[in-house]
């Protein structure tokens, strides 16, 4: 079970999500804004926020960045415009999933069950500290959706951090191709004036270099791609 938030101005549509969300066994709040959303989470803090892009006052995407800034809550956008500029300024905010309108009630409830699994894998039953990589290596967990560094200091990932780490961790120190990395993510080919997966890499460096306390080894490849220049291990 999962603790979800819906933000969606839309009372019949909010109702409707709130109502079968919580006949699947989620504990779920309703929000129609942005300041019902703050007002929710200081008494009880979503595991999963479910966005309406199009929110009157404080739109979507501004509060998915905002929620993104300070934690790694899985966030799922609800968009009825174009999903290929939302895919691309989603990527740029680290949204998890996108789904467009009218939303299918049984694929966005796997998809919250995908994302409570990465949220709920560790508390009880994990060691407190992750293992560490053998032979000082990097380590890659595809399953709790962690990086971890050879001291043995985890990072957690994004779905599209995943994604991303999945391709380089394949063959590690050769070039991952831009076009290859964006067919990944969901996106037709790579487009030059596309700049949104540099901006997640950006983020991704910054993230794991504050909860790391080192710089994740993740390089530009010029005209190529992108390469992860360090051992790395699948754990």
């Amino acid at each position: 079970m999962a603790r979800i938030a819906v933000v969606e101005d839309e009372a019949s549509l909010r109702g409707d999500l709130v109502e079968y969300l919580s006949a699947c066994g989620h504990d779920v709040v309703g929000c129609q804004d942005a300041p019902a959303l703050d007002h929710a989470q200081s008494r009880r803090p979503a595991d999963i926020i479910i966005l309406d892009v199009n929110l009157p006052g404080e739109d979507g995407f501004s509060i998915a960045k905002r929620l993104r800034d300070h934690s790694d809550v899985g966030i799922i956008m609800l968009t009825a415009r174009n999903v290929g500029i939302d895919r691309v300024v989603g990527l740029e905010i680290g949204a998890d999933v996108y789904l467009s309108k009218p939303v299918e009630l049984r694929e966005l409830e796997a998809q919250i069950r995908t994302l409570s699994r990465r949220l709920k894998l560790f508390p009880p039953c994990a060691p407190a500290d992750p293992p560490k990589p053998p032979g000082g290596a990097w380590g890659y967990d595809p399953i709790g959706w962690m990086v971890i560094s050879p001291d043995g200091a985890a990072v957690k990932l994004t779905a599209n951090e995943r994604v991303f780490l999945s391709l380089l961790v394949e063959r590690p120190g050769e070039p991952v191709s831009r076009d290859e990395i964006f067919r990944a993510l969901g996106k037709r080919q790579w487009d030059p004036s596309d700049r949104s997966v540099d901006s997640m890499v950006r983020r991704l460096r910054a993230k794991a270099a504050d909860q790391l306390g080192t710089d994740l080894p993740i390089e530009a490849v010029h005209g190529t791609g992108y390469a992860f220049a360090a051992t790395i291990s699948v754990l």
